[in-house]
């Protein structure tokens, strides 16, 4: 006969199996938990940079590309047709004033003064010849004046003797109305003839001034030539480094072609071109600063071309220190113009994971070793550092390097 099995002994299988099923359960946990930490996506602390947010300046510029210049460089130009016939001075040394840099060749020069001087010389000629003839004309007018006004009194003293015999009965009146007529005729050819003298003095004043205005004119031309002549010796007006010369001997150059820069080295500026679509932001005087490899100089904008070619506007930039020693002319630097700046506020390093929006999802180092996504809204930005409107604290470490296949996955492991 079966026995009835005592409540203790079911108890305890009970218990048995309830521990079986908590156990199997907690095993299953624990797989779960470490499948899906053998899953989850981890990085090398090596494979990647990081920043630490910090609290400091942070200055909205605009890049520009620019080349270091001389402050002040002359550039020396032909006063002449000629050619070089030699070159006294070499590039990169130092020249003094009116010291010859260059020779050109005078003797087509010489033979172009010496044409203006004979053509000088045949028009003074031209000039006494000129005066000769107008005085003699003058002359013959003179005296054909004097004849008439002696014709005038003749008739005069005719008119007043048939006068009187009219009053006589000696003469008629047919005669007086005659010997009027005789005077009248004579005295409008002597007004005649002192008005032609007058108009042909005026006349003569009038060719000789146009004949002494060529006469000046051609000595003037003169003197500019000898003046270009005596400057056929390239020489500078100021003390500095010959930076180039024209060297080529026998080349053929025009008036106005330059032959050689003289540059005072002991001072610069920055010559900048910045693309066309920034020009409306460019403004005389705003702040720059100049990178000359890790060298930051300040200046300011002192010049702004009013012209664009091929996209660009170029503009100078004064150093506040043009002096500084890292200075050469020719060298490449990168220039920005600072548009606005912003003081105590959070920053970061500028580097491949920002994409220059406003607001984008970053990396954040955590304190338990995690990397974990996190989206920040940003600022103004430079070459240097990204302002940090909201979503980061100041002392907290992001990574700088480019996350993009990482973009999709909220958290990452971070190991050695």
């Amino acid at each position: 006969m079966d026995r009835a099995i005592a409540d203790s002994i079911q108890t305890q299988r009970k218990r048995r199996r309830w521990l079986a099923v908590a156990a199997g359960v907690l095993l299953m946990l624990g797989a779960v938990l470490a499948f899906r930490t053998v899953l989850k996506p981890s990085l090398r602390r090596g494979d990647i940079l990081t920043t630490t947010v910090e609290r400091g300046e942070v200055e909205a510029s605009l890049t520009a590309a620019g080349t270091v210049i001389p402050g002040r460089e002359a550039v020396l130009t032909s006063p002449i047709q000629s050619t070089i016939r030699r070159v006294a001075v070499a590039v990169g040394a130092r020249v003094q004033p009116g010291e010859t840099i260059l020779e050109l060749d005078k003797e087509l020069a010489n033979s172009s003064l010496a044409k203006l001087d004979d053509e000088q010389l045949r028009n003074q000629n031209k000039n006494s010849q000129l005066q000769l003839t107008l005085e003699r004309s003058l002359t013959d007018l003179r005296a054909q004046a004097q004849v008439q006004a002696v014709k005038v009194r003749s008739l005069q003293s005719a008119l007043r003797d048939e006068q009187q015999l009219l009053k006589i009965g000696g003469g008629t009146a047919e005669n007086v109305r005659q010997a009027e007529l005789n005077l009248t005729v004579a005295q409008l050819e002597a007004d005649r003839l002192t008005r032609q003298i007058q108009t042909q003095q005026r006349s003569n004043a009038a060719d000789v001034r146009e004949l002494g205005y060529t006469v000046s004119m051609q000595q003037r031309s003169i003197a500019e030539l000898a003046t270009k002549l005596r400057q056929a010796n390239i020489s500078s007006q100021q003390a500095g480094v010959l930076t180039w010369v024209n060297d080529n001997l026998g080349t053929t150059v025009q008036a106005g072609d330059a032959l050689a820069r003289v540059a005072d080295l002991s001072s610069f500026r920055v010559r900048a071109t910045i693309s066309d679509s920034y020009a409306d932001a460019l403004h005389q005087g705003d702040p720059v600063k100049v990178r000359i490899n890790d060298l930051d100089l300040r200046g300011t904008v002192a010049s702004i071309s009013p012209s664009v070619e091929k996209g660009v506007v170029t503009f100078y930039a004064q150093l506040d220190n043009p002096h500084h020693p890292a200075l050469r002319p020719n060298l490449r630097a990168d220039v920005f113009v600072i548009t606005r700046a912003h003081h105590g506020v959070l920053r970061v390093k500028n580097g491949p994971f920002y994409q220059g929006g406003k607001e984008q999802p970053v990396f954040v180092l955590t304190n338990d070793g995690r990397v974990v996504r996190r989206t920040v809204r940003f600022g103004d930005s430079n070459f240097d550092f990204v302002q940090i409107t909201g979503g980061l604290r100041a002392g907290e470490e992001i990574v700088v390097s480019d996350m993009k296949e990482h973009l999709d996955t909220p958290e990452l492991n971070l190991h050695d």
